[in-house]
């Protein structure tokens, strides 16, 4: 067992020849985990680890394709009818639940999504699957009381994974709900019900941790009510044990009910201690919030500004994207614990900042008027023009310090499906994939060095086995899926100065909802030091893994035990 082991996870040089696709990367990549790597973690084996450290880690989806999920002619959203804000078109659900055609579904009910497992999937930084280990999804067959957790097929913006900050765990988070359950990403939660969300249901989200011996820990919360939460990180370090995290609420009217204002954005949560039938989450506790406001800006839809998506913590300081919606600014945000490192919205984390250990402090009987107090800044050298007056916007999901000075950020696209120009037009976008920015110590701001898109086939159909050819009838449009950007992100710094950046990347097609397209985990290699757009332009990305028909790729990142 012991020579199995070294073989298959850290015998890498033997493995190197086998390498069909982008072999020389693939074991410069394995090289270069190999030299950072501690040979003593090989004892974990033995100790009952199902993860090894240094290896990756995946969140996938996949849907059962079955018929039955949706019965067509059915009046979506569930209970819609008990809503304030009422029910699809009278002649209900177009398709059944066969896969793709179920998500056409989505264009005669906006909420429309399916719950699914989830699964973890282990792979050497080069792309070769390990093991999986499955969520628990299935209460009913392990009694009423038995920890599971869901995620939404097919909700684009979860599943998104981190390292703890002392990399004993992984964090993420999804749905307390069984699976194959219509709607439940637009949900209420049961302590912030809005009765003009037209989805009339009501489930906990939560979120889940997983240690290297692959057992599992689950924190609900009444937060992302109407929406969804992206991700999770636990700051475990220092003698603190909390979970900071990040996503959207509200799928209803204006004005939102308190609930929906406090259970947007970035939140706190303590550790359950509990199983999950024995937790009773009280109201939302949110940490963190912007306003457009803080930068002269009129106010937008309370809780709209704080739709994050990426998170990361670095130095001791929590930082945020946010790369969709109409509210807001599409940028960089890090949260200021010291109150003077942005007075006009925008700045730089200030020295010796910490990272924030209690919720924030509000007035309920302002909360309607006045929102959340604002503590989140813009990070300066980042787009600071509200997306409701900007000419052009990017749209940045997952991000990864390599150091102190360099950022790489994940674009995914605008997500363009409007004509049959959607190939051309994703080829053609000017921000989408992997920005690389540097921090420029005199001005105090960062700037954009290059963006990184070589390999990344932006706008170039691939074909999926068993997928339909040819268009789609309900869009009129190709059902071949492209690349369109990144979403996560991680990455590590080798001993030569390299960094190798792992993503998942997002799509466009003709499908009814392009989040249901079977992307692509991708690697591409860069020096740190480099800031010459053109030596960036030859790094090129490989191609890792692309998933099969009826499956999606969310997350990555290295697996609990990692050390850095």
């Amino acid at each position: 067992m012991k020579s199995l082991h070294s073989n298959a996870t850290f015998g890498a040089a033997a493995l190197c020849r086998f390498a069909l696709a982008g072999a020389a990367l693939a074991c410069s990549l394995t090289g270069a985990v190999a030299a950072d790597r501690d040979d003593s973690h090989r004892d974990d084996f033995f100790r009952g680890s199902f993860f090894f450290p240094e290896n990756l880690l995946v969140t996938r989806s996949v849907y059962d394709n079955n018929p039955k999920n949706v019965v067509v002619g059915t009046v979506l959203p569930p209970n819609c009818a008990a809503t304030s804000g009422g029910c699809g078109a009278p002649s209900g659900a177009t398709n059944d639940g066969s896969y793709p055609g179920v998500w056409n579904n989505d264009l005669y009910d906006a909420s429309f999504g399916i719950t699914s497992k989830i699964l973890l999937d282990q792979m050497t930084p080069f792309g070769w699957v390990i093991n999986t280990l499955e969520v628990p999804s299935a209460p009913l067959q392990r009694g009423s009381g038995a920890d599971h957790l869901v995620t939404s097929f097919s909700s684009k913006s979860e599943l998104a994974l981190n390292l703890s900050n002392d990399g004993r765990f992984v964090t993420f988070m999804g749905y307390v709900a069984p699976v194959d359950t219509v709607d439940v990403s637009n949900s209420n939660t049961p302590l912030a019900v809005d009765f003009t969300n037209p989805v009339g249901t009501q489930y906990l989200r939560a979120v889940a941790q997983v240690d290297a011996q692959g057992r599992f820990r689950f924190t609900e919360t009444n937060a992302y009510s109407g929406n969804n939460g992206r991700a999770a990180i636990q700051n475990d370090s220092r003698g603190v044990d909390l979970i900071y995290t990040v996503g959207n609420a509200g799928n209803g009217a204006n004005p939102q009910p308190n609930g929906i204002i406090l259970g947007a954005g970035a939140q706190i949560l303590s550790p359950a201690g509990a199983a999950e039938a024995g937790q009773s989450p009280a109201l939302p506790t949110p940490v963190a919030s912007f306003s457009v406001t803080e930068l002269g800006a009129k106010a937008d839809k309370l809780g709209k500004d704080d739709n994050f998506r990426g998170m990361t913590i670095f130095n001791d300081v929590l930082f945020f994207t946010k790369g969709s919606g109409s509210n807001g600014v599409n940028t960089v945000y890090f949260v200021d614990s010291t109150g003077s490192a942005c007075p006009n919205g925008v700045g730089v984390p200030a020295p010796g900042a910490k990272l924030p250990s209690a919720p924030l402090a509000y007035t309920a009987a302002t909360l309607q008027t006045a929102g959340l107090p604002n503590n989140v800044c813009i990070l300066a050298g980042f787009p600071t023009t509200p997306n409701k007056s900007a000419s052009t916007t990017a749209f940045p999901f997952g991000l990864w310090f390599a150091n102190a000075r360099t950022l790489y950020l994940a674009d995914e696209g605008d997500g363009y499906t409007g004509g049959t120009d959607l190939y051309t037009h994703a080829a053609a976008q000017s921000t989408a994939g992997l920005q690389k920015w540097v921090f420029n110590q005199t001005a105090a701001r960062w700037e954009l060095a290059y963006t990184l898109r070589g390999g990344l086939g932006l706008g170039e159909p691939y074909s999926i086995r068993g997928y339909p050819q040819g268009a789609n009838s309900a869009t009129g449009l190709p059902w071949a899926p492209a690349t369109d950007g990144l979403r996560n992100i991680t990455g590590r710094v080798g001993r030569d100065g390299l960094a190798t950046i792992w993503a998942i990347t997002s799509t466009i097609s003709g499908n009814g909802d392009v989040g249901a397209d079977p992307n692509r985990l991708v690697v591409i290699r860069d020096a740190v030091e480099n800031v010459d757009p053109a030596a960036g332009s030859r790094s090129r990305f490989f191609t890792l893994r692309t998933a099969q028909f009826a499956e999606v790729l969310r997350g990555v990142s290295f697996t609990p035990g990692t050390e850095f």
